[in-house]
């Protein structure tokens, strides 16, 4: 039968449009649209055209669908330290670009409504939009440096991504003094001509006093080192004693040998580990965590500002914690030598580490020692101790957990870690990067173990009945990420294969692939960005990076909210065997939704601010270096230059594209390097150089490096002094009324 395609087209939008909720395959819409097999290459051709037009949508499986033309959108904006933004569609995750001119008064973090332009015909370009409307202001508070004038007071901020100063009143100043930094609550910002207005809410300190920047940025990240009132009374009124009553109502281990294994500076001791040998040859892991949910009960202030808090931040030079210090460091740490209330999992292995048995409840313990990882080392090298023969143990069976994840498809990320000490006045005077040793595999192996043990004791209850839960899932990452990752690892001469479906074990051969070759770092760091962010959650999809099927956050409830409610449901299913009136079921639900969501937010949260605090003093130590030359290997490679990170310290910094100027550079996206465009020269990933560092930028957090030749000459010219200091808005002398502004 002859098609006329025109007539068809319409035919096939017509329908689509009709069951624009569906989508449809070929051969589905072949036989909806009673059409017959010699009309099926018509059809082909024109869902074909449909989709080249942009007016159908064709998912990775081929099936199609009415694509509904969308003007406008709501989102949160992220806004860049350019003073453009960023926003997201929910539907396909493309980005949009909101240039700086159509943000409005939009901040970053802000939901806004984006009316969207008509997408460039230029290939590779995001589509741009502008902001007509802000639907809700997440910034309220922001941490800057008080500047005064003869006629206005105005803040400038530390975040670089707020465009404008914040205008002070005379009277809402709070008498701080030229470069205080100080705290500013935004009365709001009417229009973008003009700047927002504000008053000082705290004067944090002079900005060069000792610890008041990493303070500001703890501020800048709203978390606060000083407890609500209510809450320090609340944690005073518990008592320190243990009633025998419910010592009698536990399990009693206090005969049992069990120690902690921590950081030197540790006071918050959350876990305590054991290891027995059974009568039948197997052996016992016990894995003890403080019972915080002893003493903080569901619907307390206590609770309240734990769940606010959501865990404890451990920025560069102190820990903010999610508790008072009466309980973070005294009633639930497991200090030596003292009873402590516990919430027990023990673990039944065989010498393979093939998991028999487990038992999981609530137990009173007697610590035997504190540990710290750096003595434990010493113990596993061969120092006599009083539990050497149990540590020895512990460690030979820590390695056998490690080679069945690691068989499992589990990837063991290899990351450095730098760290400072710092002196009394907080000027960083050594950086140096963290070994991981076998005592930090240990303790990690025996918690994963128990996280593990715990979900999956949860899992086999949901046979019964489902139970709301926390799991800790990771998701896999997708095609695209991981094809960009093969063709890097092939394009630095390693053989890998493709895989046909993304499984843990082919990922992990993939990261294997470059193990103790000079990129090993690079390749880590790229791989774990092409990856989903781990989250907390009420579905228990599995953690795609440790290959698990069940894993939960069981081990931390001191610095981390969700191992505290995980405590609450394994008690509380345990008590009631699992059986639940139909609205503390409901009541579960919706309290874990929230906890997930929160829990997940305040982390991404802490471990920025952690970052940013860091990224501070890399810079404050750096400057001591300036016009001193150094070793380092290319860390990354963008459009705008290559970053190098100084082997010796592990600080990083940007060698700019513009004084690359031996040659015109073109950035080859998909292999991570520039290539000389005359000279052939490549600067990819991994590639050891010798730098130069030449400049430091305290607003940016960046550090500025030149290339350096072998003969010791530089690549280019050596660039004029300059600084980074952002080019900002500032308010005008003859300052408008109030009601203007």
């Amino acid at each position: 039968m002859e098609t006329n395609i025109n007539d068809l087209r319409t035919q096939v939008l017509t329908f689509l449009k009709k069951n624009q909720e569906k989508s449809f395959k070929l051969n589905e819409l072949q036989k909806l649209l009673n059409l017959d097999t010699e009309q099926r290459s018509s059809l082909r051709k024109t869902l074909y055209q449909l989709t080249h037009r942009n007016e159908i949508s064709s998912s990775k499986t081929k099936r199609y669908k009415f694509k509904q033309i969308i003007t406008t959108i709501q989102s949160k904006v992220q806004v860049n330290p350019r003073g453009n933004g960023f926003a997201v569609l929910d539907e396909t995750g493309e980005k949009i670009f909101v240039p700086e001119r159509f943000l409005k008064t939009a901040m970053n973090g802000d939901l806004v409504e984006i009316e969207l332009f008509a997408p460039s015909v230029r290939s590779g370009k995001s589509r741009e939009g502008k902001v007509i409307r802000i639907l809700e202001s997440t910034t309220q508070r922001i941490v800057g440096t008080f500047q005064k004038s003869r006629k206005f007071n105005f803040v400038i901020p530390d975040d670089n991504r707020v465009r404008r100063d914040i205008y002070i009143d005379w009277e809402e100043g709070m008498e701080a003094e030229n470069k205080d930094k100080v705290v500013v609550e935004l009365y709001g910002w009417e229009h973008e001509k003009v700047n927002p207005t504000g008053k000082v809410i705290e004067i944090l300190g002079k900005a060069d006093a000792p610890g008041i920047d990493v303070l500001s940025v703890a501020r800048s990240y709203e978390i606060s080192e000083r407890f609500p009132k209510e809450v320090e009374e609340e944690s005073k009124k518990i008592s320190t004693k243990i009633p025998q009553k419910e010592i009698d109502s536990r399990m009693d281990l206090r005969n049992l040998v069990c120690f902690t294994i921590d950081p030197f500076d540790a006071k918050d001791f959350d876990d305590a580990i054991s290891l027995e040998v059974l009568e039948n040859g197997n052996l016992e892991v016990g894995v003890h965590i403080a019972d915080v949910s002893h003493y903080v009960q569901e619907g307390t202030n206590l609770d309240k500002e734990a769940f606010k808090r959501g865990t404890s931040t451990y920025l560069v030079d102190r820990v903010i914690p999610m508790l008072p210090e009466k309980l973070s460091n005294e009633l639930c740490s497991l200090r030596p030598n003292e009873d402590k209330l516990t919430y027990t999992c023990f673990i039944e292995v065989t010498s393979g580490g093939v998991i028999k048995n487990h038992k999981i409840g609530k137990s009173v313990i007697h610590s035997n020692r504190r540990y710290t990882y750096e003595e434990v080392q010493e113990v596993i090298l061969g120092k006599e101790d009083e539990f050497s023969e149990k540590i020895a143990l512990m460690n030979k069976l820590a390695k056998i957990f490690i080679k069945k994840r690691m068989a499992s498809g589990s990837i063991d990320f290899e990351t450095t870690e730098v760290k400072f000490k710092l002196d009394e006045m907080g000027k960083p005077v050594e950086a140096f990067t963290v070994p991981r040793l076998d005592a930090h595999r240990l303790v990690e192996e025996f918690m994963l173990l128990a996280n593990r043990v715990v979900a999956a004791h949860i899992q086999d209850q949901k046979k019964r009945r489902a139970l709301p839960f926390i799991y800790r899932t990771h998701d896999k990452p997708t095609m695209e990420k991981v094809k960009d990752l093969v063709e890097l690892v092939r394009t630095l001469g390693h053989e890998v294969e493709e895989p046909k479906n993304i499984t843990p074990k082919a990922f992990a051969k993939i990261v294997a692939a470059v193990k103790g070759s000079s990129e090993e770092f690079v390749i880590n760091e790229i791989a774990i960005r092409s990856m989903m962010k781990a989250i907390y959650s009420e579905a228990n999809i599995g953690h795609f990076g440790l290959a698990f099927k069940n894993y939960t956050h069981f081990t931390s409830p001191i610095r981390r909210y969700p191992d505290l409610i995980v405590h609450r449901c394994l008690f509380e299913y345990e008590k009631l065997d699992g059986k639940l009136s139909e609205q503390r079921f409901s009541n579960l639900l919706t309290q874990i939704a929230k906890v997930c969501k929160q829990a997940s937010e305040r982390e991404r949260n802490a471990l920025e601010a952690e970052r940013k605090s860091i990224a501070i003093k890399k810079v404050e130590f750096i400057e001591n270096y300036v016009g001193e030359e150094f070793d380092a290997k290319i860390s990354g490679v963008t459009e705008f230059g290559i970053f190098c990170q100084i082997i010796q310290f592990g600080v990083e910094g940007l060698v700019h594209i513009r004084h690359l100027n031996d040659d015109y550079y073109k950035f080859d996206e998909k292999q991570y390097r520039l290539i000389g465009e005359a000279t052939g020269k490549i600067y990819r990933l991994g590639d050891i150089v010798r730098i130069k560092v030449t400049d430091v930028d305290h607003y940016g957090s960046k550090i500025d490096f030149l290339l350096v030749r072998d003969e010791n000459e530089t690549v280019t010219r050596k660039p004029k002094k300059r600084t980074f200091h952002k080019k900002r808005k500032r308010p005008k002398n003859n300052r408008k009324k109030k009601s203007e502004i």
